[in-house]
């Protein structure tokens, strides 16, 4: 049984969504104030050309306009403090930093990221998962659709195959790459571009 079925028909008819696990389900019963939010962002997004043409930087603007209302309403950058104790030491295991955090939801933005970012991601989901940190693990990409509107702009070269796009997250995922851990992909698809 899948309940990808309870993700509002606005948002996957622009969105390509995909789950592992029941994932919208755990979000929607057991998260709702957070699935209410990260509705909320998602509606919000606009896929805008000034910003994909944008010189290349650390942190794109479509990321940081993405998160934008996650912020606004809460959600953090965390890093967990986690640790192995062996015979009475403990030894420190610290987690990658995960983009947007609140409750027991994590979420990650991979724009435009070499595509082993993924499997940090889905490893950092399954540790917090077992953990009992988090109930489900967010990604939100692009579309590899998209890739021909990139190419349209000239900037082809800039999103490449090998950086972070849904062909590249779905292997992972139904691979079982997060463990057992629930979690939905996003995929940012053409239907968000906006020419400005």
């Amino acid at each position: 049984m899948v309940t990808d079925h309870l993700v509002p028909l606005d948002i996957s008819s622009r969105y390509e969504v995909h789950e592992w696990r029941n994932a919208v389900g755990v979000l929607s019963t057991a998260c709702p104030a957070e699935w209410s939010e990260i509705q909320a962002a998602l509606r919000a997004f606009q896929l805008i050309r000034s910003e994909i043409v944008a010189p290349g930087r650390n942190r794109s603007k479509i990321v940081t306009r993405l998160e934008a209302p996650l912020k606004a309403a809460g959600w953090v950058e965390k890093q967990f403090a986690t640790g192995v104790l062996v015979d009475g030491e403990t030894r420190e295991s610290p987690t990658h930093k995960v983009d947007c955090f609140k409750g027991r939801v994590a979420i990650e933005v991979e724009w435009n990221n070499k595509d082993p970012f993924y499997d940090r991601d889905l490893n950092n989901f399954r540790l917090l998962f077992d953990l009992q940190v988090i109930d489900v693990g967010v990604i939100i990409t692009r579309c590899t659709e998209l890739q021909s509107i990139f190419n349209a702009l000239g900037k082809g070269s800039s999103y490449g195959n090998s950086t972070t796009h849904m062909g590249k997250l779905l292997p992972r995922l139904r691979g079982g790459s997060g463990g057992g851990c629930p979690i939905v992909a996003f995929g940012i698809s053409p239907t968000l571009y906006v020419e400005d």
